[in-house]
């Protein structure tokens, strides 16, 4: 990768939706080069993707918690079953393994305290193996 596909990257990051000629004149290129090494780009996976930045509140999901949980046990099939069970719920929006303590580090959006609420309760808490759940709610977002 070179300076050029830096900076076509960089574009992108911003504006996903660019004309192919806007990011050529953006980066100095014409737009057949351009539009070939985004294309390379995409087919060697560097970019993954394009997605819609969408408003947390016009969804349902203005209410940010963030989770540490922390396991009871750290055998494959246990770690795999909360991995997955957690993965698949819509209101989890991101979620990482640590190393050290807490175990993991969860990401939740819903719409407010009481779907919250619900969430952890009927869902969370019913996985199996989970040792403890530390919720910790946004007060405000500074970048995001």
């Amino acid at each position: 990768m070179d300076k050029l596909d830096a900076a076509i990257i960089e574009v992108l990051e911003h504006d996903g939706r660019i004309s192919n000629t806007d990011l050529a004149a953006a980066v100095g290129l014409t737009p057949g080069p351009c539009l070939r090494r985004v294309q390379r780009l995409e087919s060697t996976g560097v970019i993954r993707g394009y997605r819609a930045e969408i408003d947390p509140k016009a969804v349902g999901r203005a209410f940010e918690v963030i989770l540490d949980v922390e396991l009871t046990n750290f055998d494959r099939k246990s770690v795999e079953r909360f991995e997955n069970t957690m993965a698949a719920f819509d209101e989890v929006t991101e979620m990482h393994r640590l190393f050290g303590s807490p175990d993991y580090f969860v990401r939740v959006k819903v719409a407010d305290l009481p779907a919250y609420e619900a969430f952890l309760s009927d869902r969370v808490m019913t996985i199996p193996g989970i040792q403890k759940v530390s919720s910790r709610f946004t007060m405000k977002t500074i970048k995001g």
